[in-house]
């Protein structure tokens, strides 16, 4: 059987000239280290995506089997999108599969390279004829137990501490300690969540995107959010059943019908409309999730879309083993306070780049 060395990196060779394998080449050149080789590109096209000039492009797909011999891969990836009815599966099956060559859908490679969904080639048939997408039974009742005892106890063990933050903040700035704000949850049913107050109350109507509000930030309010104090009062949220320790970060209730709206138009290989965002609401929103870790906070609908990217990753592998792992991060960051660079420091704001939406839909959003 053949099986990729130790010592060398891996060869990859893509089937299919399509949006998600730019997608791919992007993602394995951005990466450091032992990063795979792209040995080339497979298809009968030669319009279309443009093939990027570091990697040779092989034709037709009916010469599978001799470009396997020419460029011996350890993994070929399968990315026809809507042209899977051309699939050479006798090539695969008797050049690939019989000889130990790993064959993997296109899609499902990316998701482990990045972490996140390609929403923008993701087929609707490959969520509905999902082995998996969402949480098991037994990881829901895990989910739900670690966050009713972590919830139940850190409310104990954090009173004090957020009796000195309430009064920090009421001595800073007039106004409520609490900021409470009618969110998403899960199965789309909308909550009260609560957090300390952040910033100073608004004298004018803005939009609920971050870097437009980074003016009201409070002195107490940056260090909050660099240790991530400001979310504490949610402890409660989670004993009342409305949330769990991890899961996506609950949007607006504003929010809702915006980034429903844009979701469903971002898939470029059906053109369809299709609601990946309502995805989201399979499992409850929680305290921390895996965009929160593995991304920054979203300015613009484009950084939104790259953050569900993220979160529906979270949704269609959520177990035990990727909530323990979320926490760690999470502990990490509230120890060291890494992001507080970004929050105490003064940062240029750069606008939105805009979409193209209804002329009704102004709301946007801040996590």
């Amino acid at each position: 059987m053949r099986t990729a060395s130790t010592w060398r990196r891996e060869r990859l060779l893509i089937i299919g000239r399509v949006a998600l394998t730019e997608q791919i080449l992007v993602e394995i050149e951005s990466q450091s280290g032992r990063r795979p080789v792209v040995v080339g590109i497979v298809d009968d096209l030669t319009s279309g995506v443009a093939a990027s000039p570091k990697y040779p492009l092989f034709g037709p797909v009916s010469r599978l089997a001799d470009i396997v011999d020419e460029t011996q891969p350890d993994r070929v990836l399968l990315a026809l999108g809507e042209r899977r009815s051309r699939t050479p599966i006798g090539a695969l099956v008797e050049s690939c599969i019989a000889r130990g060559i790993v064959v993997e859908d296109a899609a499902d490679f990316y998701e482990r390279l990045t972490g996140k969904l390609a929403i923008e080639s993701l087929l609707p048939t490959s969520i509905v004829f999902s082995r998996r997408f969402g949480p098991s039974c037994l990881d829901c009742l895990f989910a739900r137990a670690l966050s009713l005892a972590v919830a139940a106890v850190g409310l104990v063990l954090t009173a004090p501490l957020m009796a000195i933050i309430a009064l920090a903040v009421k001595l800073e700035s007039p106004g409520p300690v609490l900021f409470v704000q009618a969110r998403i949850g899960a199965r789309g049913r909308p909550f009260k969540l609560m957090k300390f107050r952040t910033m100073r109350q608004a004298d004018r109507c803005n939009s609920e995107w971050e870097c437009d509000n980074r003016d009201r930030v409070t002195r107490v309010g940056r260090w909050l959010r660099a240790f991530r104090l400001d979310e504490l009062p949610q402890f409660v949220n989670v004993l009342r059943g409305e949330m769990n320790l991890v899961g996506p970060r609950p949007h607006p209730v504003s929010n809702f019908e915006l980034f429903t709206l844009v979701s469903r138009n971002v898939n470029e290989v059906t053109g369809s409309a299709i609601g990946y965002y309502t995805l989201r609401t399979m499992v409850r929103p929680g305290l921390t999730g895996w965009a929160q870790v593995r991304y920054r906070y979203a300015n613009n609908l484009e950084e939104e879309i790259e953050k569900l990217k993220y979160d529906l990753y979270y949704v269609k592998y959520a177990a035990a083993a990727l909530d323990l792992r979320i926490l760690i991060h999470t502990i990490k960051v509230v120890l060291s306070g890494h992001p507080a660079a970004a929050v105490l420091q003064p940062v240029q704001d750069v606008a939105p780049t805009p979409l193209a939406l209804p002329p009704d839909v102004t709301r946007a959003h801040a996590a």
